[in-house]
């Protein structure tokens, strides 16, 4: 062994040990003559002393600079009075050095670990081998390797088996446009990395498994965000015999452990909600409800107004008109009500109507309005009575199709909430349940709301009657506005797959070729199954505070769907390509540079 102690097991405990301990030379400081040292690892930090009556160990000291690696062994000594400090777990002692290793040098870092704050992204991913030495980062990686056993700890007591399934697999609709790999042993055919391992888990219950789980690289070419990678971790769980209440309680049980374990957290039992009424009050399917404001419907006050901006929606079933009482959001500027309609518009709202309430009990004359004029009195009154406002708050409005007013308004809700401070402190988890089995497309046509194998609540022949209002047996968790994970019962009839086949317009020879094989176990007796996955990635990043899944990844990718680090994707070289049957199109413009 190179060394005895990490530098964050030193304590008052050891004084008078000799100890040796690796690292990275964190800061050197040169104080009169005496070099002091802050030496680094996985575990902290330990303040080294180099006294000058060591003269060879003194001269090889002076020649630290950061991010050098050493070998040092020394005595633990008490640090003199005045000097510890507090924040250290070794910040009582120092390790006064006998013996110095260089193990190796270091060119100037191109950021310094306590400045990162200040760099850019895109460097700190370029050098994240320097990055990950910073102490928040090596925390959060300690942390989700201590969550991602405690999982499957839990898993493994409950009767789960850990079951790998491919990577390399086929392409097959699941929401988002797959990554694709060519096969070079079957020219002009090509492999598709698992959006999911959903047709792999219902085979393995198919098979016998009864409880399957896995910890899963999943895979999906979409746009970018703050919670979304290209590559993800999934917690990937499929069990048969059960019913939902039985998945549910089951995953609850697991996400309350890791809680009460790591954050001292008692989540308590999680309330449920249907689909609808979440949409209904919140405009979302994943209600922040640490946020005490919710959604007015008022289309039936308005349908009568000559402002057509409400008059509009309030008479089309396809839209709604609904308000947002933002309580003490009267003091909210001009300029702040600008920027929230610009806001809105990008969830494709054409504006942003409002009424501050000044004084509630002098009528019209205590509002602030530019669309009050348009309305009557009596229906601005009603709207106020029901929108619950006082003096003092105002009142948003949003007035479009259905979609456009969920989306917007729910945004509005979760940014005004967090301006005012509205934004609770804590934990407030949520099962949402009952959702809908379809959801339309622009031309009409259904599309799956979850997968096209999540089991509806009823029978075939009622599902082909009234697909449009058909519930699915499927439920998410939600916790603090974040969806952690989602499930359903599964399809295990045969004759109910093709009526959802049938709706969605999967034809008998595209689900033939494209799901055959799941097609062929559910006729060769298929258990009763269902099951969900919670994205690993998103749940450290809630437990641990971060900004985005980008911190609690090692090694994550730009928005943009590039590594800085490596430089991926990159370009190939043309045998390659010729191996793979590939011809790659000239860019336009490539001939002439």
């Amino acid at each position: 062994m190179m060394r005895s102690h990490y530098c964050g097991q030193l304590n008052a405990e050891r004084i008078d040990e000799t100890v040796t301990l690796c690292g990275w030379v964190h800061r050197r400081r040169d104080h009169g003559g005496v070099i002091f040292v802050d030496l680094r690892d996985r575990d902290g930090l330990a303040q080294i002393v180099f006294d000058p009556d060591r003269e060879s160990t003194f001269a090889d000291a002076e020649t630290l600079r950061n991010e050098f690696v050493v070998r040092v062994t020394g005595r633990v000594r008490a640090r003199p009075d005045g000097t510890v400090n507090k924040d250290l777990p070794s910040g009582e002692i120092e390790v006064l050095a006998h013996e110095l290793e260089i193990l190796s040098q270091a060119k100037t870092p191109p950021f310094q670990l306590d400045e990162h704050s200040s760099v850019s992204e895109d460097v700190r991913l370029r050098h994240r081998y320097i990055d990950l030495r910073r102490p928040e980062m090596i925390d959060r990686l300690r942390f989700r390797s201590k969550v991602t056993t405690a999982i499957r700890n839990f898993l493994d007591e409950h009767g789960f088996l850990d079951i790998e399934t491919p990577i390399l697999t086929r392409a097959t609709p699941e929401g988002a446009r797959d990554y694709l790999v060519p096969s070079r042993t079957h020219p002009g055919e090509f492999f598709a990395l698992p959006q999911s391992p959903q047709l792999f888990k219902q085979i393995l219950m198919v098979a016998g498994m009864d409880r399957y789980y896995q910890i899963a690289k999943c895979f999906r070419d979409e746009d970018l965000r703050a919670d979304r990678q290209p590559e993800f971790t999934q917690i990937d769980i499929e069990t048969s015999f059960l019913e939902e209440d039985d998945i549910m309680s089951i995953a609850e049980s697991m996400i309350r452990d890791i809680f009460q374990k790591y954050l001292s957290v008692d989540l308590g039992d999680f309330p449920r909600m249907t689909w609808e009424e979440a949409m209904r009050r919140f405009g979302s399917d994943k209600p922040d409800l640490r946020i005490d404001m919710e959604f007015t419907d008022v289309a039936d006050l308005m349908a009568g107004v000559d402002f057509k901006v409400f008059a509009g929606p309030a008479k089309d079933p396809e839209s709604r008109v609904v308000a947002l009482r933002v309580p003490g959001g009267a003091a909210l500027t001009r300029k702040v009500i600008d920027d929230y309609t610009k806001f809105v518009g990008i969830y494709g709202a054409k504006g942003l109507a409002w009424i501050k309430v000044n004084d509630l009990a002098a009528g019209m004359e205590g509002l602030q309005s530019p669309i009050i004029k348009f309305m009557p009195e009596d229906v601005v009154q009603q709207v106020l009575e029901r929108a619950g406002a006082q003096t003092g708050d105002i009142v948003f409005f949003g007035a479009d199709k259905i979609t456009v007013v969920n989306e917007a308004i729910g945004a509005l809700r979760l940014k005004a909430g967090a301006d005012m401070g509205m934004v609770k402190e804590g934990w407030a988890p949520l099962w949402v349940v009952d959702f809908p089995m379809f959801e339309k497309n622009s031309d009409g046509s259904l599309a799956a709301l979850h997968h096209p194998f999540t089991a509806p609540q009823c029978s075939p022949a009622e599902l082909r009657e009234n697909p449009a209002t058909a519930l699915s047996r499927a439920y998410d968790m939600v916790l603090n506005g974040t969806e952690l994970g989602g499930g359903s019962i599964r399809i295990n009839q045969p004759d109910m797959q093709q009526a959802v086949f049938d709706l969605l317009g999967i034809g008998e020879e595209e689900a033939e070729e494209k799901f055959g094989f799941l097609l062929n176990a559910l006729s060769s007796g298929c258990p009763p199954h269902g099951g969900l996955a919670f994205g690993l990635d998103r749940l450290i990043m809630l437990m641990t505070g971060a900004s985005s899944i980008r911190e609690v990844i090692a090694f994550p990718k730009t928005q943009s769907a590039s590594c800085p680090l490596t430089d991926a994707p990159g370009p190939v070289s043309n045998r390659q390509l010729r191996e793979l049957n590939i011809r790659l199109r000239e860019k336009p413009g490539a001939a002439e540079s």
